[in-house]
């Protein structure tokens, strides 16, 4: 009796997480098609993957190619050439550092900033407008899953104002 209440409880653990994965990509869609809609006005500037690269920058100021390409997740080539690209787009630019000459710091630009921001404050309403639409207390429902979810993926949390100033 012991093995089928188990066997029971398996099943049921099954859906549920079928059920929170399905949810999840779901959601996924939801928010790629937001940050397509929100990069489509600069498509002509930046890709997706250069778009990230300005984030990063964004969120962790000025890098050593070798951090931008861990933060990444790239080789440090990949990185390189992302930010060849973006220095000819001059959304971004490449200085020696003040503390060891021998290593180039890679910061956006004005451009690269305004950029970010303008994007961000697109997405932002859009993501907005959608959880506006959300009674008050699924909002909540809504943070606390999110909050797990992240802290499962070992997520650093964001804070409400940072969120703001983050377009990724």
């Amino acid at each position: 009796m012991t093995g089928s209440g188990n066997r029971t409880a398996g099943a049921a653990t099954e859906e549920t997480v079928d059920e929170v994965v399905a949810a999840v990509l779901t959601a996924s869609r939801v928010l790629v098609g937001i940050s397509a809609r929100s990069l489509a006005q600069v498509e002509e500037s930046v890709t997706l993957t250069q778009f990230r690269t300005l984030v990063v920058l964004d969120g962790h100021g000025p890098s050593r190619l070798n951090q931008l390409a861990e933060r990444l997740d790239v080789t440090a080539s990949t990185a390189l050439r992302m930010v060849d690209r973006l220095i000819a787009a001059d959304l971004v630019d490449r200085r020696e550092n003040a503390q060891d000459r021998r290593e180039v710091v890679i910061d956006l630009t004005a451009e690269g900033r305004k950029l970010v921001r303008r994007v961000t404050r697109k997405r932002r309403a859009e993501i907005e407008r959608i959880v506006l639409g959300l009674p008050a207390g699924r909002r909540r429902e809504l943070v606390r899953a999110l909050v797990a979810f992240a802290d499962a993926a070992d997520e650093p949390a964001v804070v409400a104002e940072a969120a703001s100033r983050l377009g990724w």
